[in-house]
């Protein structure tokens, strides 16, 4: 009888250290995952900070005033040319167009952009235009009646 007392508390002893091994255990992968997840995330953030600064040094920056935006255009073959514009003018076009960076023409839904960075895009020759995007969206204005708003990213893209 003794051994199977013995046996009884030995089975216990060994299912309480399994279970205390098994917490251990579960706590340690959980602490690691999260110090993996931070590391993950501060290298991701460092990325994008290099990125941006690369956009930045690879961009012109034209104009004068208070207000800031980035402008960028996207040509025919996929090619990026990025400004960092700064104005006073409240709209998107209005600083565009006292820079010379876009031209164009006035129409019945405003101004119809044919030229960017120089470069002439005409629908009735060539079926290509200038669309219009904010932070990679279709605008859902024109770029004549678009205010300028801080932290947007503005872009023409030559599409067809």
């Amino acid at each position: 009888m003794t051994k199977t007392k013995f046996s009884k508390i030995l089975s216990l002893l060994i299912c309480i250290a399994l279970i205390t091994a098994t917490a251990l255990f579960a706590t340690s992968c959980s602490d690691n995952s999260t110090t993996n997840e931070t590391t993950t995330a501060a290298a991701e953030e460092t990325t994008v900070q290099a990125e941006e600064t690369t956009v930045q040094a690879q961009a012109t920056e034209v104009g004068e005033g208070e207000k800031q935006f980035t402008f960028t255009v996207v040509d025919m073959d996929g090619n990026e040319t990025v400004f960092i514009v700064n104005t006073d003018e409240e709209t998107v076009g209005a600083a565009l167009l006292k820079l010379d960076i876009i031209a164009g023409e006035d129409g019945p839904y405003g101004l119809y952009v044919k030229t960017v960075n120089g470069t002439t895009l005409d629908y009735d020759t060539d079926k290509m235009y200038w669309a219009f995007y904010e932070d990679g969206k279709y605008a859902v204005s024109g770029v004549d009646t678009t205010n300028i708003t801080d932290g947007v990213t503005y872009s023409f893209k030559a599409e067809k």
